[in-house]
């Protein structure tokens, strides 16, 4: 086997979870083969350079031997290299660092510290007064009457 589709050795190889979503990566542009975009058809081969766009990050292989057969995690390095330059990683290791700081004031779910804010500007102690004794039955028997 010289060749095989690409869609389909991003899938055997892992890069994919399934052979659909690395197709349809395809068709969204986010592949390509020496700097063009790729169809999910084209064939690749021994020494073709393959990036894969993520967002945030661009990962970019070597194809080292081509398969068509999805394999375990640990024989993946015999079947590509990855040639991803370390700026790509510290794009990822900043977005992971950021986390929630970039979110605009006022957007998603409050936090606790807003929810006591909101209720000390309010006013509202939603402090439950508990009743020590409470008879039930005499509560009843007067309504009753």
């Amino acid at each position: 086997m010289n060749e095989v589709r690409i869609d389909k050795w991003m899938w055997a190889t892992r890069i994919f979870k399934t052979r659909t979503v690395a197709s349809d990566a395809c068709k969204k542009n986010r592949v390509s083969v020496g700097g063009a975009n790729v169809k999910p058809s084209r064939m690749i081969k021994v020494g073709d350079v393959i990036s894969v766009r993520k967002p945030p990050v661009t990962y970019s292989f070597r194809v080292l031997d081509v398969t068509g057969n999805r394999m375990g995690a640990k024989l993946v390095p015999q079947y590509l290299e990855n040639i991803t330059p370390p700026e790509q990683y510290e794009i990822l290791e900043m977005n992971k660092i950021s986390g929630f700081v970039d979110r605009a004031k006022g957007l998603g779910r409050p936090t606790k510290k807003d929810r006591r804010e909101l209720e000390q500007f309010t006013g509202d102690e939603s402090d439950v007064v508990a009743v020590t004794s409470f008879d039930w039955d005499e509560t009843f028997y007067e309504d009753a009457k």
